[in-house]
């Protein structure tokens, strides 16, 4: 009887490690593509696939309950038995297996469970400055300015971050007028602040950060009025300096609260 209870106690461990966390992962990503937030984790053009796989997984699911309880470790034969002596030798292995077994699933199910209870969150500002910090220049888009001037009305501060860093004749972007959209972080010059925005290419493992510097007046309602980590959208004009780098002076700046998709791709 107790040898029975174990096999069942095994039995359903194994169907909650494969099927179970499997499920809990698709329904979290299909109720996040539904309510439209699935763009924090992968970029849109990935929603699709996404929830496609989610889709057939829960049609495995569902077939998968047509079979027998223990019925994934059942392989049809009989291995027989072995001697006390080769049991022995096996136990530390066994212990060992078992340990790591269940150290992955007590933190592969603390993932799943977290997934479903907490709320989705964008990537946090104190991981894009250290990002920021420790990689180069994103080279968003980079392509685009190396041919020349290029039509600078749809760019995001990704384009315009690259442009800032590769442009060969900056003087030909000095006037462009720009709205964009990021949020607040600190920059290089007393006198400047950066506009930051996570640029995404697949999901939110290669994120990195982009910025393009934006100038501030100086003294009490200077670069004080700007709090870390805060949402502005800043109209104004791209004005190159006599040593060649540019910056945004901004005409109007304008308080808002995080975008519902808070990245560019």
């Amino acid at each position: 009887m107790a040898e029975q209870s174990r096999t069942r106690w095994r039995a359903i461990a194994t169907r909650w490690l494969g099927l179970g966390l499997a499920v809990g992962i698709s329904v979290v990503t299909l109720g996040l593509g539904i309510t439209g937030r699935l763009t924090l984790y992968i970029s849109p053009e990935s929603i699709w696939f996404a929830c496609a796989g989610a889709v057939v997984v829960l049609a495995g699911a569902i077939w998968s309950c047509t079979l027998p309880l223990g019925a994934e470790t059942d392989h049809g034969h009989d291995h027989g038995h072995a001697d006390d002596e080769s049991d022995a030798a096996a136990s530390p292995r066994r212990a060992l297996k078992l340990a790591g077994v269940v150290s992955a699933g007590v933190v592969a199910s603390g993932v799943v469970v977290a997934a479903l209870v907490l709320p989705p969150a964008s990537l946090s500002v104190e991981l894009a400055m250290s990002r920021a910090d420790a990689t180069g220049t994103l080279f968003a888009g980079a392509d685009t300015p190396t041919l020349g001037v290029a039509d600078t009305t749809t760019f995001g501060v990704g384009e315009w971050s690259s442009v800032f860093a590769t442009a060969t004749r900056p003087e030909a972007y000095d006037g462009s007028t720009v709205t964009l959209t990021g949020f607040v972080t600190p920059g290089a010059d007393a006198d400047a602040v950066n506009l930051t925005r996570m640029i995404i290419t697949h999901c939110v493992i290669d994120a990195q950060p982009a910025a393009v510097p934006v100038s501030v007046d100086a003294g009490e309602s200077g670069k004080g009025q700007f709090s870390t980590g805060q949402w502005i959208e800043v109209t104004g004009k791209v004005t190159a300096d006599s040593d060649g780098s540019l910056r945004v002076v901004p005409t109007s700046v304008v308080e808002i609260d995080e975008p519902g998709d808070p990245y560019e791709y």
